[in-house]
């Protein structure tokens, strides 16, 4: 082509398409309604358009949804959605714009909806068959997406589960494709089927993904409520070390996938969850994040082999994560990790890797995991940070009996880039050797970038960890919004709320936590505008 003016509108719907597919789905649809243009306005429409962008978004991440105002979704309903309507086939809502959304017109061809921010009063207002949505959608949805920002909330766990997931379960009747997780650090109240017992099933579901209080929730979930799932996705608050029901045992030869995850320690590895993989016998892909107290010092390769892949012959993808806890009856005798790692030499799944660790209780974790890490959480985690980059994981709990020092935070800054949430557990602040002690003065010559991190726990921690972290000359946290420190800590590093060091990493902040409940002066509130 050697015209040299050459304008968009010359090339073929062809070449648009594949141009518009690389832009942002909102953006596209804004630029092309409304510009007196026939053509562009008939491509905005075209059924092929919405095949390539089937996503029509209300707004493009979790961080952006507070700030869209409602000016811009008004716009969105009266400008664009009535007129491509008929080919939207998957909603991404914020929970404040679905009464807009949905009165703004019908959408005979949705069957995919993700909602933001979910919580129990959308149920009521919506998955009921005298609503609106209700009469229209119960039998078209079949993905249905909750970010749950249910959290605290004054009701016992069977009340929301009979209110929220019983309901669920039972209104949307042809849904193949559940899954409800968290919208921020903090997880949504878990299904709990055990007092009183509920009796919901589908014949449709083949994925859900969802928490549950304890192990006997689980099993009660694979009793044969859901003949055809194939992929089960489950996060168990607490496993027992024995179940406390009677349930269908049967082989559950239609799973295919397998995610079982625990962050709390349990004994009921060996008498509960093994002979549950068992019973999946044609998994293909499997997870595991358990954390066992009182078994073996850890887990082995060989132990994996026998107990777990020797009985799944198409498995094809295993993630895990094994956290062994035990009394050290010895303490001159220590793991290493060639002990571990020798142990995974004749199996398939050699990309591993552990952790050790040592404390003056006399126990011992020995963490053993496959990689690249898959999970979301580590917790207990002391200075012994190995050198690998967790992309994976937001939430993080530090504990150890020696003081975090500023090369750790500068390695963990690395080490976990994508990091949400961070808990500190230590009474020691650094000690300095004279040959450091001007670093506790004066700037360190590199800030502690964390650029994700929502949530920030120093309640437990030293007092050197509030300076650390809210001074902004030694850390940036532009994204800081939940605060759980000791009053009088935040004083002391605040200056009185007057610091001007300390401010910039505060001024975000619209959740503070204290211990013992007190009426703040106004100059907190000055000092944290957003509380």
């Amino acid at each position: 082509m050697n015209q040299h003016n050459v304008h968009l509108l010359d090339l073929p719907n062809e070449i648009l398409f594949i141009i518009l597919k690389k832009l942002e789905n909102v953006d596209v649809l804004y630029s092309l309604m409304g510009t007196n243009n026939q053509r562009l306005e008939i491509i905005a429409q075209e059924q092929i358009f919405t095949n390539i962008l089937n996503f029509i978004s209300i707004s493009r991440s979790t961080d952006e949804i507070c700030s869209i105002s409602s000016t811009i979704v008004n716009q969105f309903c009266i400008n664009i959605l009535p007129r491509i309507h008929k080919n939207v086939k998957s909603l991404i809502v914020e929970s404040f714009s679905m009464k807009r959304i949905f009165g703004a017109s019908l959408y005979p061809n949705l069957t995919q909806l993700k909602i933001f921010n979910f919580s129990k009063g959308i149920v009521s207002r919506y998955f009921t068959d005298d609503s609106h949505f209700g009469h229209i959608y119960k039998q078209q949805i079949t993905d249905l997406i909750l970010v749950s920002n249910d959290k605290n909330i004054e009701i016992s766990k069977e009340e929301y589960t009979k209110d929220v997931y019983g309901i669920i379960f039972t209104f949307f009747e042809n849904v193949k494709h559940v899954s409800i997780v968290s919208a921020s650090t903090d997880d949504y109240p878990p299904l709990t089927l055990c007092i009183p017992p509920l009796a919901f099933s589908s014949s449709t579901l083949t994925k859900l993904s969802i928490n549950v209080d304890d192990f006997d929730d689980c099993l009660a979930l694979l009793d044969g409520r859901f003949k055809q799932l194939v992929t089960f996705i489950i996060q168990i608050n607490l496993i027992y070390h024995r179940i406390l029901g009677s349930y269908n045992m049967d082989t559950l030869s239609n799973l295919k996938c397998f995610s079982l995850i625990c962050y709390k320690s349990t004994q009921g590895y060996d008498n509960l969850i093994l002979p549950l993989i068992r019973r999946i016998s044609n998994l293909e892909e499997l997870s595991l994040y358990i954390h066992i107290l009182g078994g073996s010092t850890f887990i082995s390769g060989t132990h994996l082999n026998n107990k777990i892949l020797s009985h799944m012959p198409r498995l094809h993808t295993f993630s895990f994560y094994f956290a062994s806890e035990n009394t050290v009856a010895n303490s001159s005798i220590r793991i290493s990790h060639s002990d571990i790692e020798q142990t995974f030499t004749n199996i398939k799944y050699r990309q591993i890797a552990s952790l050790i660790d040592y404390d003056s209780c006399k126990n011992s974790i020995c963490r053993v995991f496959s990689l690249p890490f898959k999970f979301a959480r580590l917790t207990n985690i002391t200075n012994n940070i190995p050198n690998i980059v967790f992309n994976s994981v937001t939430h993080l709990k530090l504990r150890d009996k020696y003081p975090f020092k500023y090369e750790f935070f500068i390695r963990l800054a690395r080490g976990f880039p994508f990091l949400k949430s961070l808990s500190i557990d230590t009474i020691l602040a650094p000690n300095w050797r004279a040959n450091e002690y001007h670093l506790q003065h004066i700037d360190w010559c590199s800030i502690v970038e964390l650029p994700h991190l929502i949530s920030l726990d120093i309640d437990s921690a030293n007092i050197y960890y509030a300076e650390h972290f809210l001074n902004e000359t030694k850390a940036h946290l532009p994204c800081l919004t939940e605060l759980k420190i000791r009053y009088e800590d935040l004083e002391m590093v605040t200056e009185n709320f007057t610091r001007n060091e300390t401010r910039r990493n505060c001024t975000k902040v619209n959740r503070l936590i204290v211990k013992d409940f007190i009426v703040y002066p106004k100059d907190v509130y000055y000092y944290f505008p957003l509380l």
